[in-house]
């Protein structure tokens, strides 16, 4: 019996987010794999068996799904947001790449709402031109990296949503990034702070850089910053399409 690997993202936290695709793959799963937090979002159900990891094991734990679906289990990866926005269906590709030997198993990629679309949402259209998304982590790159990359993005004016922007292991890196900010692309351009988007705690502020200061971000908090043409209405924020 040929089993599967569907790649699923479960959106930004709110279950009314999650979409149909997602919960119907959900519905017909044997196993349920994922980060702790993420796979304990799935209610337990007979014949349903959950897989929770840390979330250091990336790796292994696409193995394990693999291993699994080549076994005749219909697995699903979960991932909050969308599984192909800094989550497992990188992941997984990679260890199919590692282990050639479970190249033949079926994969599937489930989309889901990322916390970027649903904070942008919560404020208006700020992403309304070109943007681009960057990764504040230097886990699985250099900081050079993120560094090079964030100061071209704010000279091409783009605007920009920014993930990981601070950590208890890292609390110094945010404050260079928004010094960065500062100096490419001026004091008073708006950047959005959105703490738990869609969930009871959810927090969303808009500031101008200069009132910006680091510890306004966490690990739960994801990061617009607008072009030079993205402008408050009342309470909302939006770029226009003819920005540039």
């Amino acid at each position: 019996m040929n089993g599967t690997l569907v790649i699923a993202g479960l959106g930004p936290g709110d279950e009314a987010l999650v979409t149909p695709e997602v919960t119907a793959a959900l519905a017909d799963a044997t196993d349920v794999v994922g980060y702790i937090p993420y796979v304990a979002r799935i209610p337990p159900r007979e014949g349903l068996i959950l897989h929770a990891t840390d979330n250091r094991v990336e790796l292994e734990r696409a193995v394990h799904a693999l291993e699994m679906a080549a076994a005749g289990r219909r697995v699903v990866v979960v991932s909050s947001g969308d599984p192909g926005v800094f989550a497992m269906a990188s992941a997984v590709f990679e260890a199919v790449e590692r282990t050639p030997y479970l190249a033949h198993v079926d994969i599937r990629i489930l989309p889901g709402v990322t916390a970027m679309l649903a904070a942008a949402a919560r404020i208006g259209a700020p992403l309304g031109h070109d943007f681009c998304v960057i990764n504040l982590s230097d886990n699985l790159k250099p900081w050079e990296t993120v560094e090079r990359r964030l100061r071209l993005a704010a000279q091409a004016d783009f605007a920009m949503a920014f993930y990981n922007p601070r950590s208890s292991s890292r609390p110094h890196q945010f404050a260079r990034v928004l010094d960065i900010l500062r100096e490419d692309c001026g004091p008073e351009r708006l950047i959005i702070f959105a703490r738990a988007v869609t969930m009871p705690e959810e927090r969303i502020s808009v500031v101008t850089l200069a009132e910006a200061h680091a510890d306004m971000a966490d690990m739960r908090t994801v990061i617009l910053v607008g072009n030079a043409s993205t402008r408050r209405i009342g309470p909302y924020v939006y770029t226009p399409r003819r920005s540039g």
